[in-house]
């Protein structure tokens, strides 16, 4: 593997650091640039988009796609719901978000009783997404409130593939805007053995099969800021595909991007908590 690491400390290199899960309806993710949370989010879906997209099996149609809710099942799961306080938990933006497991959330889909939210950007959520979904992308600092006209007591689960980086910002979004039962899915949508994809579960978009994933590159970034923003989040950016990872107790982060049409030489937007730069991927990260 040709592996180049993109290293960084406040006082060097480009100052801050450096480094790179795929994140609104703006080019790029909010809220440090200057916007604010607001209560409700705008979101895009089947129904808004330009894109024709398919599905991975035979499935019934999704008739209301603005709701995030899948399809009606005929063989829906009857066993009782899961015992949620028994979730991991993670700590985002001042919001306790528990981590909901995969096979917890396929059930949840299969009842019809969940709302799903990606995370991502929209080449990511083009490409392929949970059927029924909506896309809510993730934004910094955990802004971008709720989704309009979605009741702030019903459950939602978000889901990115990082596993739960930009899944947990968005579900600390939704707590923010007064959603009471929101989970960022566990495993993850895809890119990992056990993701959502990885199993075989209801999609849309436009991409299943294993020979398109030749066109999705794997890049590690990594870096170190001051270790006063531990907890803080490192964003990057490729036109709408984005990638988030939170700054590790020492400073250091590491960034694992799962991006389409790019190569060494396309630009990469990191914005850490000090700053931000803009340089080709290969002078960034290293190519897995």
């Amino acid at each position: 593997m040709n592996r180049r690491t993109f290293l960084a400390s406040m006082g060097a290199g480009v100052g801050a650091g450096l480094a790179g899960c795929a994140g609104g309806e703006s080019d790029t993710p909010s809220g440090d640039d200057g916007s604010s949370s607001t209560d409700t989010a705008p979101f895009e879906h089947p129904g808004t988009l330009s894109t024709t997209f398919a599905t991975n099996g035979e499935y019934p149609p999704d008739e209301n796609p603005e709701d995030g809710r899948p399809p009606a099942f005929e063989d829906r799961p009857s066993s009782a719901d899961a015992d949620t306080d028994s979730f991991e938990t993670l700590d985002v933006n001042g919001e306790a978000v528990g981590l909901a497991p995969i096979d917890v959330v396929e059930q949840w889909y299969r009842r019809g009783t969940t709302r799903f939210v990606d995370a991502r950007g929209l080449e990511q959520y083009e490409r392929a997404h949970v059927y029924g979904a909506v896309l809510s992308p993730a934004q910094r600092d955990s802004v971008g409130g709720g989704i309009d006209g979605w009741p702030s007591d019903d459950r939602v689960v978000t889901y990115c593939g990082c596993p739960h980086h930009l899944s947990s910002i968005r579900a600390a979004g939704l707590k923010k805007a007064g959603f009471t039962d929101v989970y960022a899915l566990d495993e993850g949508f895809v890119g990992r053995e056990g993701s959502w994809s990885d199993s075989g579960y209801p999609m849309a978009g436009t991409a299943f099969v294993a020979d398109s994933q030749a066109s999705v590159q794997q890049w590690t970034i990594s870096g170190s800021v001051d270790s006063q923003y531990a907890g803080e989040y490192v964003w990057a950016t490729v036109d709408r595909q984005y990638e988030a990872a939170p700054v590790q107790s020492d400073g250091s982060y590491q960034l694992h991007l799962q991006f389409t049409g790019i190569s060494a030489e396309t630009t990469v937007e990191v914005t850490t908590p000090a700053e931000s730069v803009a340089r080709p991927l290969g002078e960034l990260g290293s190519r897995v």
